[in-house]
């Protein structure tokens, strides 16, 4: 891991910065992708409330970490059990990845995603499956250079009326 980069487990404290960081997430990475009107109606207070009470309710399977650079959160992850409709699996699920874009190509993702893969590992999942668009070339780069795989699986993914299909990657998890 870079020395620079503190990965730790997400607080109740730190919902509001996790919810800029994904909003602004949304907004850089999916502009073009997901219809402009959907990402300027993205609200940062809604998306903390919405992180709180998923945190406040807490489900044990579902792991949420963040990102430190110089004492401030500047990337969360969000992984558990890989959701096969209503049913969970045994493999594990990438749920979110996203960094504030100031610290896009700054080591912060592959640490953030080294750790989630690393204790996807230690907990015995045998892969990891995660959904990322399909027009985003940057995440489906990012994704294959950590050994990700397309696994010809997509899934219909509807915003504002407008259609973003999905494609599932999937890479090997070793214990």
């Amino acid at each position: 891991m870079d020395d620079h980069i503190l990965v730790r487990a997400m607080a109740l404290a730190d919902c509001e910065r996790v919810a800029e960081i994904r909003v602004g997430g949304w907004r850089t990475a999916y502009r073009g992708i997901i219809p402009q009107s959907y990402l300027d109606a993205m609200s940062v207070p809604e998306d903390t409330e919405r992180r709180r009470t998923r945190f406040r309710q807490g489900d044990p399977g579902v792991v949420n970490l963040v990102a430190e650079r110089d004492g401030r959160v500047v990337g969360w992850v969000c992984h558990g059990p890989y959701r096969d409709g209503e049913l969970r699996t045994e493999d594990a699920e990438l749920y979110a990845i996203y960094l504030d874009p100031a610290h896009f190509g700054a080591g912060v993702g592959r640490t953030l995603l080294k750790e989630s893969l690393r204790r996807c590992s230690s907990a015995g999942h045998p892969r990891m499956r995660l959904w990322v668009l399909r027009e985003n070339a940057r995440a489906r780069r990012f994704y294959e250079a950590a050994g990700f795989r397309a696994d010809g699986t997509e899934e219909p993914f509807e915003v504002d009326g407008v259609q973003v299909p999905e494609v599932r990657y999937v890479r090997e998890l070793t214990g």
